[in-house]
C-alpha cells in the first residue's frame, strides 16, 4: 500500500495546522476520524495519556491522571491530534474520575463504532486515596461483547504492582 490518498484525508483538519485551538471547556465536536484501511483484520490501537487533567467539580481542585484508551477499530479510528486537543478540553470541566472516563468512552464510541473499546484513567492520589476507574465495551452480540465481560472481571486483580506513582 503506498499510503493514503488526499481524499481519504479531507476530514483530518487537525493534524499539521499551524493555529491550532485548544478549547477550555468540553467540547467533543473537536474529535476526527480517518478510515480503517485493515477492517478485515482485529488489532489493538492503545493511547497513553499521562498528562490527563480535570477539575473535581465539588471543590474545584485539580485531578491529573494517566489515561490508557485501547480499541479494536471497526471502519473509523480516532485521529491522534483530535484527541489530545478533546482530552485538553477537559482541563476545565468538573466531574468525577468515573464520569470523566464514561464520558470519555461514550463520546469515542459514538465517533467510531469500535468492536471493543476501554479507557483506565489512573488518578493520582488526593487526601491519600487513588481512584482507578476501568470501564469498557464490546458490541451486543458479538465475541467482543464476551472480551469486554472478560476484561471487567478480571481486570487489575493485582493492583499493587501498578508502578505509576
Amino acid at each position: 500500500m503506498a499510503g493514503r490518498q488526499e481524499k481519504e484525508l479531507q476530514n483530518v483538519t487537525l493534524l499539521g495546522s499551524e493555529q491550532t485551538e485548544y478549547k477550555y471547556s468540553y467540547d467533543p465536536r473537536v474529535l476526527e476520524t480517518f478510515d480503517n484501511q485493515h477492517p478485515y483484520r482485529d488489532y489493538m490501537v492503545k493511547f497513553n495519556c499521562p498528562e490527563f487533567t480535570t477539575l473535581c467539580p465539588k471543590t474545584g481542585q485539580p485531578d491529573f491522571a494517566t489515561l490508557y484508551i485501547s480499541y479494536i477499530p471497526e471502519q473509523k479510528m480516532v485521529e491522534s491530534k483530535s484527541l489530545k486537543l478533546y482530552l485538553f478540553s477537559f482541563r476545565n470541566h468538573g466531574d468525577f474520575h468515573e464520569d470523566s472516563v464514561n464520558t470519555i468512552m461514550n463520546d469515542l464510541i459514538e465517533l467510531m463504532d469500535p468492536r471493543y473499546i476501554e479507557v483506565w484513567g489512573k488518578f493520582t492520589p488526593r487526601g491519600g486515596i487513588s481512584i482507578d476507574p476501568y470501564c469498557n465495551y464490546g458490541k451486543k452480540g458479538t465475541k467482543y461483547e464476551e472480551i469486554a465481560n472478560y476484561r471487567l472481571m478480571n481486570h487489575d486483580l493485582y493492583p499493587e504492582t501498578i508502578t505509576n506513582r
